[in-house]
């Protein structure tokens, strides 16, 4: 497969699937966006409340959780929730956690004073990149929360110092591949998630090789990809939070 072939759906290596973010998708969180790469679909939502966990109580910091979860007809043939087993299981505890992490890597603590951020990420349809686009169409709800907060007059100012998004990338057939659907997915070599800011510094990188070492050089490749396809989903975002501003 040369640098310029197509992939089976016709997209570049280089390429993003088609993405849309649509805010205020659900009216009754204080913020919200649902968000569709290609074939996966999210509902991010952010609930803030008053208050925070009691370890954190008297110190004057907010706070912020996320969980993760995969509606049962997600992936096509029926996921049974993690309910019916009584536990999460160790992918879905491992994603909300990255979730979390990542979006508290951007937010002014001592700003947002002490209130709770209760990010909620529900996949609707998976077709790779459930992960990413989470944390993606989250820092749309995030931003949007926090400003509905600050137009009801409870904050003084937005508490974020960065902005956050995330892609997959991973090499097929020996050629480095940008946002992998699953099929690709499920065929990579090597695949990796790859969070980054705003200004380009990376918050996570998680890289996986399935059947051959990760070189450097190829390490060098992915990023090289991810943070331009971050550039353009950053823009995705800032037009999701302007349009849900208005």
């Amino acid at each position: 497969m040369s640098a310029q072939a197509e992939r089976h759906d016709g997209r570049r290596p280089d390429e993003l699937r088609p993405v849309t973010i649509e805010p205020g998708f659900v009216s009754t969180a204080t913020g919200s966006a649902l968000i569709s790469c290609g074939g996966t679909r999210v509902i991010c939502t952010a609930s803030i409340e008053e208050g925070v966990p009691r370890w954190r109580t008297g110190k004057g910091l907010g706070w912020l959780t996320a969980e993760y979860g995969m509606l049962p007809a997600s992936t096509g043939e029926r996921k049974a929730r993690d309910i019916s087993k009584g536990r999460l299981d160790g992918r879905t505890v491992e994603i909300q956690r990255l979730i979390g992490r990542c979006l508290r890597g951007v937010i002014d603590y001592e700003q947002l004073g002490e209130m709770t951020i209760n990010i909620d990420c529900d996949v609707l349809e998976a077709d790779g990149g459930t992960r990413c686009a989470s944390i993606t169409g989250a820092y749309v709800a995030l931003a949007l929360g926090l400003e509905a907060l600050m137009a009801e007059g409870k904050l003084s100012s937005i508490p974020l110092n960065g902005q956050v998004a995330a892609v997959s990338c991973g090499i097929v057939g020996e050629t480095p591949l940008l946002d992998l659907n699953y099929i690709e997915d499920s065929s990579a070599e090597v695949d990796a998630n790859v969070v980054m800011t705003g200004d380009g510094g990376l918050i996570e990188v998680q890289a996986t090789a399935e059947k051959t070492a990760l070189q450097r050089t190829h390490l060098d490749d992915l990023l090289v990809l991810a943070a331009a396809g971050i550039d353009e989903l950053r823009i995705a975002q800032d037009a999701a939070i302007a349009a849900g501003s208005r």
